[in-house]
């Protein structure tokens, strides 16, 4: 079967409880977790069209969390 569409793969390595709350989410809603971050993907493409495309300075309630987790993995793993 021919997807009228292309589609990429994302890999992420996440904490047991990160991945247990996407499928708690997912599964209590009847979808699957690529049909959500499909959908949160498309809403976030949306949001940075409507921004010109510029991304620096959206959503920053994810970014700065993110970065804090980023910096703490790089710690644990002696990298920079």
């Amino acid at each position: 079967m021919k997807l009228a569409y292309e589609t990429e793969a994302i890999h992420a390595y996440l904490t047991p409880i990160a991945k247990e709350a996407w499928g708690i989410l997912a599964s209590a809603n009847g979808v699957s977790l690529t049909g959500m971050l499909e959908a949160i993907g498309r809403a976030l493409h949306e949001e940075i069209k409507d921004n010109d495309y510029e991304a620096d300075g959206l959503r920053p309630e994810w970014v700065k969390p993110a970065r804090k987790i980023d910096a703490d993995r790089r710690k644990r793993k002696g990298t920079r």
